[in-house]
């Protein structure tokens, strides 16, 4: 079955990693829209997100997906073939076990999980689904203030900084790649919140941020070229 774009501000979207956290939140707040939502899970255990999709009236399907296998994406994009989403949003990703070491202190084993997790797998998703994407949609990843190079003025969190910064230089050059079409991209900066990833101790919660986030995101459609936001559609600085 084929999905057309919208054009009453209702669509579907393939939201990649969503089990908990900000991808939950995403998807509960979306189906609240009125959208369709196919949602990633990485493993077979029952989520928070099988339980909404059970009151969802069949508008929340369900895959799985561990984006860190090349495989898996394949799989995916072959289940989905004939598809059409008006949105592809990859929120997976991951933080290091401790932050405050600093990037000479990290094992090379941490550093290439992350950088794996947070970096390469979230482009390889973009380039292995983007053609279930239409020329007018949108294609965003969840990247993060802390990736800005400008920014950074204190320090720490090195490695998950990193990953990020990286994953934003990867996708300006997806962008400069796909320069001549006019799909949305979209880097998404949604704050330092209160999640597994983000820890008790951050100053926003997910029910004060999550609609500010799907707001901007949806703000996008139409919009061609690459930006980088944070969650109230303000430009954070490369």
């Amino acid at each position: 079955m084929t999905t057309a774009t919208s054009n009453d501000g209702v669509g579907t979207i393939l939201l990649i990693g969503a089990s908990r956290g900000l991808g939950l939140a995403m998807a509960a707040d979306l189906l609240g829209r009125g959208w369709s939502v196919v949602a990633t899970v990485r493993g077979d255990a029952p989520t928070e997100l099988h339980k909404l999709a059970e009151r969802s009236d069949g508008r929340l399907a369900i895959e799985r997906l561990d984006i860190t296998e090349h495989v898996q994406i394949a799989a995916l994009r072959d289940r989905l073939s004939g598809r059409r989403f008006d949105i592809l949003f990859c929120n997976a990703g991951m933080a290091n076990a401790d932050a405050k070491q600093t990037i000479a202190e990290i094992s090379t084993e941490e550093f290439v999980r992350v950088m794996v997790t947070n970096a390469l797998s979230p482009m390889r998703v973009i380039e292995g689904l983007q053609a279930l994407v239409p020329a007018d949609g949108l294609i965003g990843i969840m990247s993060s203030g802390q990736g800005s190079i400008a920014n950074n003025e204190k320090g720490g969190f090195e490695l998950y900084r990193g990953s990020k910064s990286a994953l934003n230089q990867f996708m300006r050059s997806y962008a400069a790649r796909h320069a001549d079409e006019a799909r949305a991209l979209l880097l998404m900066a949604p704050g330092w919140i209160r999640t597994d990833m983000g820890g008790p101790g951050a100053p926003f919660g997910i029910e004060e941020t999550i609609p500010a986030i799907v707001d901007t995101l949806l703000a996008q459609r139409g919009e061609p070229g690459l930006r980088y936001l944070d969650r109230h559609g303000h430009t954070v600085p490369w």
